[in-house]
């Protein structure tokens, strides 16, 4: 039987529910998401980690869940929050359903929210530490405990999610190009994208030291997505200034702010960040504008001077923030979006392409990059 819940966040202010999966009380930054599908890839992706997922759209699990649409091993939101959860599977692929697959995760799910107002709320306020609970407690008890949470900012979860050791992946063919990717939470969707490019892949875990990815000879690296504050993530900073000039680089999310980091652009956070599959974003190179896939709450700083052989290639045409990087002298770029789009629209796919053709041509100028 569902259970009254609350959501209770720092600032004092509370949201009511029903718990449908889960019970006790659980606690971390509180974002919402304005996919329309792909909640199973939500709650998957290591991104979210420590995170209570809020889904815009009035109505999730309608067409089930199947284990091809997780993005890692674990559900890494410990809440959802919505305005109804169903638990049909009204689709041929699904094998399961959607609060059978949370209450198997343990993850708690609340139904009957307000979503429009707690959207509303995070959009003036900024993304808010809350506490979810289906305890009985005074609304004074549950803000202060939701005020002892760690903040994101300053909070390293990239060595929290990765792997603990190294994991091969083989490509098409004994010649195919080494590439080495970083695992700070990295999607399975990503690793498809880059083996369907023809690469062997190397995942190695977050901590792994430049030396280290360099003694496995690779032809590219490339820099994962994650969760929390890269300007905490040191040691991937410094890993990845030593790797720059001498292998080709290709970050994504997390992966694209440690790059700027790396080039000395600092990062910042966001009020609410950007969640969602609609996201506009304009090639400034090209001048076309594709739709992307978002999750993040930090962003990098571009409005002062660039370092030196640094340029922006990619803004985001809601607020102007920085969406893509390039050094052409030292064989790197990033997004800041998913170009892996899962959920969402595949305009930024071929940027996967470009980073085997950057492989490629450093692989025939024998120049290491």
């Amino acid at each position: 039987m569902p259970r009254p819940a609350v959501i209770a966040l720092e600032d004092g202010v509370c949201f009511s529910g029903e718990a449908l999966s889960g019970s006790g009380t659980v606690g971390g930054e509180i974002v919402f998401t304005t996919s329309m599908t792909g909640f199973q890839e939500v709650i998957t992706d290591p991104s979210y980690h420590g995170q209570l997922v809020t889904y815009t759209f009035p109505l999730v699990g309608n067409y089930g869940v199947h284990p091809d649409r997780e993005e890692s091993t674990a559900a890494h939101a410990p809440a959802v929050i919505a305005r109804e959860i169903t638990n049909y599977r009204f689709n041929f692929a699904s094998s399961g359903s959607w609060l059978d697959w949370l209450a198997e995760h343990g993850v708690l799910a609340v139904s009957g929210v307000d979503t429009r107002a707690l959207t509303r709320h995070i959009r003036d306020r900024g993304a808010l530490r809350a506490i979810v609970t289906t305890e009985q407690a005074e609304p004074r008890t549950l803000q202060a405990t939701a005020r002892r949470l760690p903040s994101m900012a300053g909070l390293d979860l990239a060595k929290v999610v990765s792997r603990a050791a190294a994991e091969e992946h083989p490509g098409p063919s004994g010649a195919a190009p080494h590439v080495v990717a970083y695992d700070f939470g990295i999607k399975r969707s990503i690793l498809r994208c880059l083996l369907a490019e023809g690469f062997r892949v190397t995942l190695v875990p977050a901590q792994t030291t430049a030396r280290d990815v360099l003694r496995l000879s690779p032809d590219g690296v490339f820099l994962s997505n994650g969760p929390g504050d890269p300007a905490a993530v040191t040691y991937a900073v410094k890993a990845v200034s030593r790797l720059l000039g001498k292998v080709p680089l290709f970050g994504i999310c997390l992966g694209h702010q440690l790059l700027a980091l790396a080039l000395g652009l600092p990062t910042y956070k966001l009020k609410f960040g950007h969640r969602g599959s609609n996201h506009p974003v304009k090639d400034l190179t090209t001048g076309v504008i594709e739709i992307t896939t978002q999750n993040h709450g930090f962003a990098v700083r571009g409005d002062g001077t660039l370092p030196e052989g640094v340029e922006i290639t990619h803004v985001n045409l809601n607020d102007g923030t920085v969406e893509g990087l390039r050094s052409l002298d030292l064989g790197a770029f990033s997004v800041q979006y998913h170009p892996e789009a899962s959920p969402g629209p595949h305009d930024a796919r071929y940027l996967f392409g470009r980073f085997r053709e950057l492989v490629e041509a450093a692989a025939s100028t024998g120049e290491g990059r």
